[in-house]
């Protein structure tokens, strides 16, 4: 079956860097359109990026635009997210996601994994 598995999260001081990984299973990689979402506590989930099946197409939320970057290593099955330039309204719980149909940064993936925490703090 379809398995999301997050890891990579922390606690690291603004400006910092971290990336967080997640590692797939069940399905072909490339076949699928990936996301990465956040949610901080008392807020909506928020699509951060996204990477698109074949071409492999990138988006991003305009407020991480410059500083994260999602890409995707087929023969580990994972996709990654590093973020650079981390600032305090970036902590919350990340959550990457996949579908088959669709991509994009709304909160419609069939497939969710458990989440990551970030914190980002001084």
């Amino acid at each position: 079956q379809v398995q999301l598995v997050e890891s990579g999260g922390g606690l690291v001081q603004p400006g910092g860097s971290l990336r967080l990984s997640c590692t797939t299973s069940g399905f072909t990689l490339d076949l699928f359109f990936i996301a990465w979402f956040r949610q901080a506590p008392g807020k909506e989930r928020e699509g951060v990026s996204s990477i698109g099946s074949n071409d492999g197409n990138a988006l991003y939320a305009d407020s991480v635009k410059g500083r994260f970057t999602i890409s995707r290593d087929s023969a580990k099955n994972t996709v990654y997210l590093q973020m650079n330039n981390l600032k305090p309204e970036d902590t919350a719980i990340y959550y990457c996601a996949a579908d088959s149909w669709t991509g994009g940064l709304a909160p419609t993936y069939d497939y969710w994994g458990q989440g990551t925490q970030v914190t980002v703090s001084s």
